[in-house]
């Protein structure tokens, strides 16, 4: 009953939790300059509607949230390519507009239609832990049934045929749960999202790199800390790595390179 009570409060905890939006991360850079520059950034706006524009959230400053972004990418890349026509913002790297939730969303990774909410980088922990949960639920919840099932014999037999089904239906839930949370992993070690596997060609800025390259890893050590313990901001952005290292990341791994742990 325990877990049970800590995967619904995990479901709703993350299905309440904001993905990190790109309107929100441009008001909080917004905030950030009028209290560095006060005198000079005294007409920026820090408190919008969330379904304000981009060019109504900067105002004055949207020049520099456009520098700011363009410098992530590499060099001659155009501002119109990276402008979502929808919410009217320069996306960073890794961000995507979601036509159910309406907004740009940071470090896309899906749209969950069971939590009613993007899974982006703001809550992409939470939905991995409430994964696990769920799984655990489920292994315990048909460990049980297995157990009570030749416990008594003299009860009818129509209750057997209904645990029968249960157990089946849980089998099937669990296989699911279980290739989610494996591909999950997978991707929070490489530091990828289900939107970059899916749609990598559709990329503009990753069409060209190898698909054997994780161009926003930072080894599997780092990758999992930054993941589970290193967000201070649910706006941070990760620029694309420049040809020099995109070109070291493509070199297949050697004895020395084990030995170093150079994929940690």
């Amino acid at each position: 009953m325990l877990l049970v009570v800590a995967t619904l409060v995990q479901y709703y905890f993350t299905s309440g939790s904001s993905p990190g939006y790109v309107i929100d991360a441009m008001r909080d850079f917004a905030e950030t300059e009028a209290s560095l520059r006060a005198s000079e950034f005294s007409n920026a706006v820090v408190a919008v509607d969330g379904n304000q524009s981009g060019q109504n959230l900067l105002g004055n400053n949207l020049t520099n949230w456009t520098n700011l972004v363009m410098d992530m990418y590499p060099p001659g890349t155009s501002v119109r390519d990276y402008t979502c026509p929808y919410c009217n913002v320069v996306q960073p790297p890794r961000a995507k507009h979601c036509h159910d939730c309406k907004k740009c969303v940071l470090q896309f990774d899906h749209h969950c239609v069971w939590l009613g909410t993007c899974i982006g980088q703001g809550n992409h922990c939470r939905f991995w832990w409430y994964i696990l949960e769920q799984t655990a639920v489920c292994i315990w919840s048909g460990f049980l049934y297995v157990e009570n099932l030749p416990a008594h014999s003299e009860r009818a037999m129509w209750v057997d045929v209904i645990m029968i089904i249960v157990i089946s239906i849980l089998l099937v839930a669990l296989m699911f749960l279980l290739l989610l949370l494996i591909f999950h992993s997978y991707l929070v070690v490489t530091n990828q999202t289900t939107y970059e596997i899916l749609r990598r060609r559709r990329i503009p800025y990753m069409r060209g790199i190898p698909g054997s390259v994780h161009p926003f890893s930072k080894g599997a050590r780092r990758n999992l800390y930054n993941f589970c313990f290193a967000r201070t901001s649910v706006y941070a952005m990760e620029p694309l790595p420049r040809a020099l290292e995109l070109e070291q990341m493509s070199k297949p791994y050697t004895c020395s390179d084990v030995v170093s742990c150079r994929c940690c």
